[in-house]
């Protein structure tokens, strides 16, 4: 027979989980960047992303340091483009 293990519940302050994880319209909407080029940019492991059902959800700071690092670059094709 399986053992079925208990959900990890988190007992830490709380937080709220729409502050953390943002949808790829979200997070074009944050960023600028095109939805697509959000998802290739998980595909590619640059951004943390996690699927919750069928929606893939996008680390709020993890898109941030990308952008802030995207930003930096002399290439403007990688920065994000205001809409």
């Amino acid at each position: 027979m399986h053992e079925v293990s208990s959900p990890v519940i988190y007992r830490g302050p709380n937080i709220n989980m729409s502050e953390i994880w943002k949808t790829t319209k979200e997070a074009s909407d944050i960023s600028g960047y095109h939805p697509e080029h959000i998802r290739r940019l998980i595909r590619q492991g640059k951004v943390q992303a996690r699927k919750f059902g069928p929606v893939w959800q996008v680390d709020h700071t993890s898109l941030k340091t990308y952008m802030a690092t995207a930003e930096k670059n002399e290439d403007r094709r990688w920065g994000p483009h205001p809409k």
